[in-house]
């Protein structure tokens, strides 16, 4: 039977844990070097204690043996011993002091709750930002990278409605509905979570630098399982897919085709017990081929608005009727208002409703989207905003 080890918490900042502490668990440094080594599953981590009863007396006994006895393979047993050999302990816990960044292991009462229950979580977590908000309400919002104008509409609408209603939004900062999901959250002034296929002393893509920033600025957490300087490749994304799905109580792939990572990390939240849920899109689409599928094989819910997801959650958006007290200005303004409709339209196909001049429209329909009642979705399309 696996010993039980007392938590305790590995985290950079002097002011929150000390040294001395952390050293009745494992000494602070063995995590450090644990972390950095990458070979740790859950199993691994188990099977260690049985023998060692502590991290710190097996790392003292790391060789080649031991690698191949945790069923490592020839070149993660080379990899290992040299990394071993060329780490610079000191140099290491510098940088992640210098950068801000903490370590957490799963036995830490503060590593996320519901990351903790499932089969396989992460034994060592790094992070930048508040970790406490992954034990309130999560709900993860996957996509295709090549998102469409109908995509960042679904991901801006959803994404919206969930920060109203208290959820801490939950993504990977990848290019399309990733990115757009962190950026929604933000101007919605809501919390999101961007789990990361790399280490913290990078993002990825670098032109999220500023966007990593701002989830920073507004209270949000970036997350990761791999030491500072990882790179990714492309196994690192799909590993960290498990963490999106595992920190969330549901998760919903708004915008993606088949065998997508978006895809992957819906079969994981169903492998969890979590739920999942897809909106559709259009049946000639190829980024809803996945969400289809999903729901066609019954792994997933069909999401035809916010409200289907967090009722099932068990959770209540304040403003579901999305009234609005809003008086057009003049005739113009009300005939353009009564011709904006929840399906994106061009300003000609406006022109054709309204029989007025194109610039006049153009002139109301900024005048309406900055008090909020209607919205550019891009390409030049509108809807309305409330």
């Amino acid at each position: 039977m696996v010993k039980k080890l007392p938590p305790t918490t590995y985290n950079l900042q002097p002011h929150i844990q000390s040294t001395d502490t952390m050293q009745s668990v494992m000494d602070y440094r063995t995590a450090l070097t644990w972390s950095v080594l990458n070979i740790l599953t859950k199993k691994r981590y188990e099977a260690l204690l049985k023998v060692y009863a502590s991290l710190d007396e097996a790392l003292e006994h790391l060789d080649e043996e031991m690698l191949r006895s945790l069923k490592c393979r020839d070149e993660t047993v080379y990899t290992t011993l040299i990394r071993l050999e060329e780490f610079d302990l000191k140099r290491y816990e510098e940088e992640l002091h210098r950068r801000g960044v903490s370590l957490w292991t799963m036995d830490d009462p503060s590593y996320p709750r519901l990351l903790r229950e499932i089969p396989d979580p992460p034994v060592f977590l790094y992070t930048k930002g508040d970790l406490s908000i992954c034990d309130q309400p999560c709900i993860a919002m996957v996509g295709t990278r090549r998102m469409s104008l109908y995509g960042k509409r679904v991901a801006q609408e959803f994404t919206s409605a969930f920060v109203r209603a208290g959820v801490v939004t939950v993504s990977g900062l990848a290019q399309g509905i990733d990115a757009e999901v962190a950026r929604e959250t933000i101007r919605s002034n809501g919390r999101t979570i961007a789990v990361l296929g790399h280490g913290l002393g990078m993002i990825y893509p670098a032109h999220h630098r500023d966007l990593a920033e701002q989830i920073l600025k507004g209270g949000g957490l970036l997350l990761t399982e791999y030491a500072l300087d990882t790179e990714p490749t492309k196994n690192t994304f799909p590993e960290r897919n498990r963490i999106i799905a595992g920190l969330s109580l549901g998760t919903v792939v708004l915008e993606a085709p088949e065998h997508s990572g978006a895809i992957i990390t819906a079969r994981l939240a169903l492998d969890y017990n979590r739920e999942v849920f897809a909106v559709p899109g259009e049946i000639f689409d190829e980024n809803a081929r996945g969400t289809h599928a999903l729901i066609a094989k019954g792994h997933a819910r069909l999401a035809m608005n916010p409200l289907d997801v967090l009722r099932e959650v068990g959770m209540v958006i304040s403003d579901a009727g999305q009234t609005t007290d809003y008086v057009p200005a003049d005739a113009h303004e009300g005939k353009i208002w009564n011709a904006l409709t929840s399906m994106p339209q061009k300003v000609d196909d406006i022109v054709e409703r309204t029989a007025l001049d194109p610039a006049i429209i153009g002139a109301k329909l900024t005048v309406l989207e900055l008090v909020g009642v209607a919205r550019n979705t891009g390409g030049g399309m509108w809807v309305r905003g409330v």
